[in-house]
This record gives C-alpha cells, structure tokens and sequence, in this order.
C-alpha cells in the first residue's frame, strides 16, 4: 500500500508573502500544490470547468479563447450575490479532487499545499498534518497588495475583511512564519520549518 505523503497546509491573508514562502519551500526540495493554480487551470481555455461554467452562466461569461472571461464574471457576481456561490460550487470540488491528486502522485519528502482561503474551507484543515501560516502586520499587508495591484487601501482593506481575520488565523495555525522583513529573514523560518518538517514526515512514514 501506498501511502499519503506528509502535507502541510500554507496559508495567510493576502499580501502575507505565501507565494514567496512556497517558493522557498520549493527550493528546499518540498512538493507544491498550489489551488489558485489549480483554479486558474480549470478556467484557462477551453480548461476542464468551462463546460459547466457555461451551462450555469451562459457563454457571455466565456471570452473567445474559451477561457473565463473574468470581468464579466465579476459584474455576474456584483449583480447576483448567489452567483459566485454557483460558481464555488463547480470549481471547489473540482479543485479538491485536483490537489487531492497531485498530493497523492508527489514523489517529495512532504508536500506544501497551499490554500489562500484554508481557514475559510473548513474541509482543508482535515486533510494536512500542520498548518503553516505566513503572518505580517495589516498594514504591511496593504502596502504590499497596492503596490503590487495599483488598487486603493479601501479597496484592498474590503478584500482583507472578506477573509478570515488574521487572529482566527493565528489561533488556527501550527506553525508561523513572521513575513514582515526581509526576504532573507523570511528564508531562515522556511529552512528550519523544512527541516522540522522532514523529520516529522520520516517518523509518519514509519522512516
């Protein structure tokens, strides 16, 4: 019998710096499995959640290269509250199936599941051995997403009320890693999490 890789779930508000934590966790050697990628895949042309996604929404929703048509989604979603709940509910499972996949076929030591929304999605936290999350003040949280996004501190603050507050995810998580320095400083706290969690993942496989 095969068994299930060690996963560690990756998690933090936007703007938090996870992109770059799963990156070194990366290069350490840990497997990735991304869900915004795996989104971003299944709405990507002609991907495997546009046939439904048309039949739900009807193809104004489809741009002409067969992918999402994002802005149109968007305004379907400002108009219809319930329409973004119609649209999870073709990507999430579809999402989960996905990750849960590419966690099983990974080869790596352990695996980083990264989930912008974990705390929010009550049946991720299930399926990881810890919970990893990448924390940093609010406001460094703000700077970063207007910096990087061209959006407005109102605009970004909505996006940040949206989701889980940071102290829900602070209680939640297993282990932390402060975001609020360097890239270096941010590079020290993935190697020793790295190491730890190589050891943890040995003693789960009976190593």
């Amino acid at each position: 019998m095969t068994l299930r890789p060690f996963v560690v779930g990756l998690t933090g508000g936007i703007g938090s710096g996870k992109s770059a934590a799963a990156d070194l966790f990366r290069d350490f050697g840990a497997a990735i499995v991304d869900t915004d990628l795996i989104a971003h895949q299944l709405t990507a042309p002609h991907g495997a959640a546009m046939p439904a996604i048309e039949a739900a929404f009807g193809a104004g929703v489809v741009a002409d290269n067969g992918a999402l048509n994002r802005p149109a989604m968007r305004a379907l979603a400002f108009e219809d509250p319930d329409a973004r709940k119609r649209l999870e509910a073709i990507l999430h499972p579809m999402i989960r199936d996905e990750s849960e996949r590419q966690c099983r076929a990974a080869t790596a030591p352990y695996v980083i599941l990264a989930v912008p929304l974990l705390i929010e999605s009550g049946t991720y936290r299930e399926r990881v051995a810890r919970l990893c999350v990448v924390d940093c003040p609010e406001d460094v949280q703000v700077a970063r997403v207007m910096s990087r996004s061209g959006l407005d501190e109102h605009q970004v603050r909505a996006i940040m009320a949206a989701q889980a507050t940071r102290a829900a995810r602070l209680a939640a998580a297993d282990d932390v890693v402060d975001n609020a320095g360097s890239l270096e400083a941010l590079r020290v706290q993935v190697a020793r999490l790295h190491a730890d969690y190589l050891a943890q993942a040995a003693r789960a496989q009976g190593l």
